[in-house]
């Protein structure tokens, strides 16, 4: 089955050939795209006011807007990321043999962008990009407690899902949590999200000294305690620092 859409298809088209070839007017960037100069005109329009382009000059030349330089950076970030954590993720997984991942905050949303498998044959199954709400589990913890305030503000608005009795819904128990977090440099989940499942997740900084993402290890109730959960959090911390410093994170310099 073709999944393919048309017009998202030539807008991305248009939108690649203006960031190799910035300066090109609408008549030269339909020719090269191949459609015709009113609908090549009209992408562009829609590409112009989501901020990927902007048109300049009485000649009307493309060039990439700031979202499209937003989410090169993005994209540039994420990349290193996923390639600088394989050997951690690597490490932890081959010391205690569970599940370990990189999460990222996206809007809400927690996703997994690194994952690195238990042998096990009880063990917790997902795979890169899968999603979860920011409110449950471990990583989505560590990703709130060092997230801008008014993002905080925005999202504690909204009404949460209890996923099992010990989902932390409550703004005054969040606050204890988060404050909690950031004094002891990690965050758990005992059951939170899946009452199976144990988690215990570690921030990763970049060069700004920004929390940009959580490593994370997740294990089966069945397997672990909650005091021995804990016990993984001097390995975890430590490896999440080792690929912070690689990302350019330097102790005691300031958030950007």
């Amino acid at each position: 089955m073709d999944y393919n859409v048309a017009s998202v298809d030539e807008a991305l088209g248009l939108l690649m050939l203006v960031a190799q070839n910035p300066g090109l007017g609408v008549t030269e960037l339909s020719k090269r795209s191949e459609i015709t100069k009113a609908r090549a005109f009209r992408l562009l329009s829609t590409l112009e006011r989501r901020g990927f382009v902007q048109r300049s000059g009485d000649a009307a030349t493309y060039h990439l807007g700031y979202n499209a330089l937003l989410v090169g950076l993005a994209a540039d970030e994420q990349v290193s990321l996923v390639r600088q954590a394989g050997k951690y993720l690597q490490q932890l997984a081959s010391q205690f043999n569970e599940i370990v991942q990189i999460r990222v905050r996206d809007g809400f949303e927690s996703v997994s962008v690194a994952r690195w498998d238990s042998t096990h044959d009880v063990r917790i199954h997902g795979s890169v990009g899968m999603r979860r709400p920011l409110h449950g589990g471990a990583s989505g913890k560590v990703l709130l407690a060092y997230a801008p305030t008014e993002f905080l503000n925005e999202f504690f608005a909204q009404d949460f899902q209890k996923f099992t009795p010990n989902t932390i819904v409550q703004r005054s128990k969040w606050n204890e949590e988060l404050i909690k977090i950031r004094k002891q440099g990690y965050a758990t989940s005992l059951g939170e999200i899946a009452t199976e499942v144990l988690s215990i997740a570690a921030p990763v900084r970049d060069g700004t000294s920004k929390v940009i993402a959580a490593m994370a290890i997740s294990i089966p109730a069945s397997r672990i305690t909650p005091k021995g959960l804990e016990k993984l959090a001097k390995p975890l911390c430590a490896a999440a620092d080792d690929l912070s410093a690689e990302l350019g994170y330097r102790a005691g310099a300031s958030a950007a």
